[in-house]
């Protein structure tokens, strides 16, 4: 049995390997997994969100219980708004599971109908982040086993004009 819904939130500048997997995983567990792609104002993004909504939507091509979408506010608002009951957050070591853990309190807090779920990164994907996948870009370094296929040609085109 599924559980109804969630919503794994996040920059996604650009989706991973690691994003997918936590994507994947949390599909298997939900009926419907909403994907959001968040601003956040401490983060300059590389991508622009249409973008990153774009990417991801061409990731999860192959997920029928994914939906993509994006959103600009407190993610306590969102899932109070869309009526999310959990937030799914992948977690790849103990310093993301403290933070994490400081921010599903919080969230708690201003929605106390929403509860937070912590999938640790399977193995092989601890390492892969937006900001190594990023840095690795921009010095022309093979992507392929950080990002999915689907995306690979956006990234390549959105560095080679740097």
């Amino acid at each position: 049995m599924k559980l109804s819904c969630c919503l794994y939130p996040g920059s996604f500048d650009p989706v991973t390997l690691g994003h997918m997997d936590i994507i994947r995983r949390a599909a298997r567990i939900f009926d419907v997994v909403y994907v959001g792609v968040l601003c956040n104002p401490d983060k300059k993004g590389c991508f622009p969100i249409e973008k990153r909504v774009d990417m991801l939507k061409k990731a999860c091509y192959d997920i029928p219980e994914v939906q993509v979408l994006s959103y600009n506010g407190l993610l306590a608002r969102l899932t109070e708004e869309k009526e999310i009951p959990v937030v799914v957050r992948g977690v790849r070591g103990v310093s993301d599971l403290e933070s994490e853990s400081a921010m599903a309190r919080i969230n708690h807090h201003l929605n106390p109908n929403m509860d937070t779920f912590f999938l640790p990164a399977s193995s092989g994907k601890e390492e892969i982040s937006g900001s190594m996948v990023r840095q690795l870009a921009a010095f022309g370094a093979d992507l392929s086993n950080f990002v999915p296929c689907e995306v690979l040609p956006d990234i390549l085109a959105a560095f080679s004009k740097q």
